[in-house]
């Protein structure tokens, strides 16, 4: 009875993490893995303070507003099937 309207959104949410996945694969996201090891084990030092470029920022907003986005429709799924039944 329900299974159309979750198995839709779980096809869905599968696409996106693939977009998103293969977006990090393009950006370098998972490049340096041999020093990604040891970050851990390295002393603290003072942090450097980077601004963050335009783009940078526009990244920050679209992911913030794909998550809210994600959020509203898995409550609009739920309240749908919910209420359809």
């Amino acid at each position: 009875m329900y299974y159309p309207y979750f198995i839709t959104y779980m096809g869905i949410g599968l696409a996106i993490s693939l977009a998103v996945f293969y977006w990090a694969l393009n950006n370098g996201q998972f490049k340096d893995q041999q020093r990604a090891r040891f970050l851990p084990l390295a002393d603290e030092t003072a942090p450097i303070r980077i601004r963050a470029s335009r783009l940078g920022r526009y990244e920050i907003y679209a992911l913030f507003v794909l998550a809210v986005a994600g959020l509203a429709l898995s409550a609009g799924v739920l309240i749908f099937a919910l209420t359809r039944g």
